[in-house]
């Protein structure tokens, strides 16, 4: 189990900064304005191999009246008393100054394991100041720079000797994972009151004084047998308003806690509900995606109960249609009516934020919806919706896969979403659609496809052209191997090698061709007409039937055994007839 490490120190000697050195990350808000811190602030840090629960405190101040910083001592003290060692920070650069000296008489009375630290100890200018501790009786002081990191192995060494090993070794239990709850709102609108209430102690800073909360408070707790993560954060205001640095870091850090938590709680003053603010805040909750309930505080205040509650819901729904549902709970932090309402509408709409919806169910809703209301027709073409199926949870996203996805109305998107919330009942939950369409394998560009049709034929022929090439692989290798064991078995039984080719051999010279028999004069003279009837005659039919390539115009010619000549050119003004093959002139109109 962690070590239990309260750092306390009066104000502004760098406690803040070492706590944020020791968690690993920026989580308290430090500032050279004295007094930053007012609650108590817990975080998961570790040093070296040692585990820690890191308790951050406000400065101590010796008051003991109904002031606010008498109420930050009173923190302090619990902060001390809850645990196992306390580390004291004094500034070396000043060294001890007279609260130093009335906080070390306070811690020697604890009885508990304190160790003391001179923060601000790097450089020549806070050497001076580290031997002034001796005179408050905690032993030796350790020089330590929560700045710049300087000093943590002492500071490492000096709490291994300090707590005995039984305090911070041990298996840690398995832990589910508690619902992270925040609690927003305007400045004094009954935050901090709310959940001193919940938890049933003085846990958080409260009083009449605006803006006391300035860090995110996280505070941890058990509902029946659900872990809470409660955590108070500073109140939001017009960012016109804000101009000191230090509450801008408080409305960053209100709304790093909006980010991070699971359910928001909008705490409003009922006595004046819906500010300007109040609907920024609901909205900024929106698209985070956040799970939203409505707390009207001060509820003890309002005389006509009944009807100002209808009149907010009526309002809520006109106001913010984007959260219609949203559970709305009137109560008073101060009496503790109507707090028991709280936690069961926030485990509702936790459970609504956490929902998955089959797709079967989707896509049977889908085209019940487009039978009530059927999608516009933009520019002549209607858009179609065809699939529909839910990508993740909280919150509740769904993707629309649709023709003409690009075009599709706002309108029709808003209709989809108001009629998904109401058929699957998840009041108040924001819902996320965003609309698809498949690609088209026939455009360019396309033909790879990322989806639908063209996606399936590409991958179908890459499937194809890989199994061709293993084919062909395999062949090769086949023969490959059958050529080689042909080899060694022919070189085994003493026979040349099949595989090697036999040279070719040239052929031989051919024959002068012998010279043209001549026709004697004695001899007879064939008619050429007749010569040419007996040659086709005597081949037979398929001579007969033979396509010659000679022009039609010139076959006349040389079967007259005359010489053919070229085709006359057309005259001017004359038409060319189909089927006037002749060599003379062309038939004229």
């Amino acid at each position: 189990m962690p070590l239990k490490l309260a750092i306390v120190g009066r104000p502004n000697v760098g406690k803040s900064t070492l706590f944020n050195r020791l968690a690993g990350k920026k989580l308290a808000i430090v500032d050279d304005q004295p007094g930053v811190t007012r609650d108590r602030r817990y975080a998961d840090g570790r040093l070296g191999d040692l585990d820690l629960q890191l308790i951050d405190t406000a400065g101590f101040e010796d008051v003991a009246d109904e002031s606010l910083e008498a109420r930050m001592r009173a923190q302090t003290e619990l902060a001390i008393e809850e645990a196992d060692l306390s580390l004291f920070i004094y500034d070396a650069r000043e060294g001890v100054t007279p609260l130093d000296e009335v906080f070390a008489t306070l811690l020697r009375r604890r009885g508990k394991p304190v160790i003391i630290a001179a923060n601000k100890a790097e450089g020549k200018a806070g050497q001076s100041g580290i031997g002034e501790a001796y005179k408050l009786g905690l032993g030796e002081p350790i020089p330590i720079s929560g700045e710049h990191g300087e000093g943590m192995a002492e500071l490492y060494a000096a709490m291994l000797e300090a707590v005995p090993p039984e305090l911070y070794t041990g298996d840690d239990e398995d832990e589910d994972k508690p619902i992270r709850l925040a609690i927003v709102g305007r400045p004094n609108a009954g935050k901090s009151t709310l959940i001193n209430r919940l938890i049933g102690e003085q846990r958080l800073l409260t009083g009449p004084e605006a803006g006391i909360t300035r860090d995110s408070i996280s505070v941890d707790w058990v509902w029946g047998d659900k872990k809470v993560r409660l955590v108070d954060t500073a109140g939001l205001r017009k960012k016109a308003k804000v101009q000191e640095k230090l509450e801008k870091l408080s409305t960053q850090d209100t709304i790093r806690a909006i980010t991070f938590a699971e359910v928001v709680v909008l705490v409003m003053d009922a006595t004046h509900p819906f500010e300007i603010q109040d609907l920024q805040i609901a909205d900024l909750t929106e698209r985070e995606g956040r799970a939203l309930v409505f707390v009207l505080a001060k509820w003890d205040l309002i005389e006509d109960q009944a009807g100002t509650l209808a009149a907010f819901r009526e309002h809520a729904e006109r106001m913010l249609p984007q959260v219609r549902g949203a559970p709305v709970v009137a109560l008073s932090g101060e009496t503790g009516s109507g707090v028991n309402k709280l936690m069961p509408a926030v485990l509702k709409i936790h459970k609504d934020w956490s929902t998955k919806v089959k797709t079967r169910d989707l896509n049977d809703w889908l085209q019940m919806a487009m039978q009530r209301h059927p999608p516009p027709a933009v520019s002549g073409r209607r858009v179609k919706p065809k699939y529909m199926a839910q990508t993740k949870a909280r919150p509740p996203t769904f993707v629309l896969f649709s023709s003409r996805a690009d075009q599709m109305p706002d309108h029709y998107r808003r209709y989809l979403i108001n009629s998904l919330r109401e058929s699957f009942d998840l009041p108040g939950v924001p819902l996320r659609i965003t609309i698809k369409s498949g690609a088209n394998p026939y455009a360019d560009g396309e033909a790879k496809g990322h989806s639908g049709r063209g996606k399936r034929e590409f991958e179908r022929r890459e499937r194809e052209e890989e199994r061709i090439r293993a084919s062909r692989n395999t062949v090769k290798k086949s023969k490959r191997l059958a050529d080689e064991a042909a080899a060694r078995a022919a070189a085994e039984a003493g026979l040349p090698d099949p595989t090697v080719k036999a040279p070719v051999k040239k052929k031989a010279a051919a024959a002068p061709k012998a010279a043209p028999k001549v026709a004697s004069a004695d001899a007879p003279t064939a008619e050429p007409g007749k010569a040419a009837v007996k040659s086709v005659k005597a081949k037979g039919p398929r001579a007969q039937k033979k396509v010659s390539t000679t022009p039609s115009y010139k076959v006349g010619a040389k079967s007259a055994g005359g010489k053919a000549g070229a085709p006359r050119r057309p005259t001017a003004g004359s038409r060319t007839v189909r089927g006037n093959t002749g060599p003379g002139r062309p038939k004229g109109r």
